[in-house]
């Protein structure tokens, strides 16, 4: 990722326009497949909205992404909600995700096609890799994201493979067209 990006990304956690406010409460449905010690990973975490719900679970979280402005704001959110968070600043065009295991890692609204064997190999057994995405259907109300950064119908399970689908829906959630999977190795 260009420079740029990393600066465009800053200004607009610094701006306001992604706060990352509110945790992803769809995970609720999935409470018995998800886990609630080890460690979890979030990445392209922004705000740090998924990490703060694996952070109140009671997993040990690293939030990666590309803006320290976000992770700043992710950090300053835990603190509020009485959770430890871990950061880092990554730019994962060219950097390599953290090392070990992990028994959860998120996905939220990044589309890298080239992340997801990553992903896959750092899922300790019986770990879940959790995904949001949007979908191209999202052009039909929205000019962004690009296309580029929009799945296909079913590419989502495609990319978790070989990992078990535990759920997977592709549908409009609140406004926008989004693929949702949770995947167990």
């Amino acid at each position: 990722m260009a420079a740029g990006d990393r600066e465009r990304w800053d200004r607009a956690f610094a701006q306001g326009r992604h706060t990352g406010a509110a945790v992803p409460r769809w995970l609720d449905d999935f409470d018995a497949v998800l886990p609630k010690t080890g460690r979890a990973l979030d990445v392209a975490a922004g705000a740090g909205r998924a990490a703060r719900y694996w952070a109140a679970r009671g997993l040990t979280t690293l939030a990666v992404d590309v803006s320290p402005v976000g992770l700043e704001l992710a950090r300053e959110a835990a603190a509020r909600a009485g959770l430890a968070l871990d950061t880092r600043a990554l730019d994962l065009e060219t950097e390599l995700l953290p090392d070990g295991h992990f028994h959860a890692i998120s996905c939220f609204h990044y589309l890298q096609r080239s992340l997801f064997p990553a992903l896959v190999a750092r899922l300790a057994p019986g770990g879940v890799l959790v995904c949001e995405i949007a979908t191209v259907r999202n052009l039909e109300r929205h000019a962004s994201p690009s296309a580029r950064f929009l799945l296909h119908p079913g590419e989502l399970a495609e990319l978790c493979r070989p990992l078990a689908i535990v759920t997977q829906q592709e549908d409009w959630f609140d406004g926008s067209s989004l693929a949702r999977v949770i995947a167990r190795r």
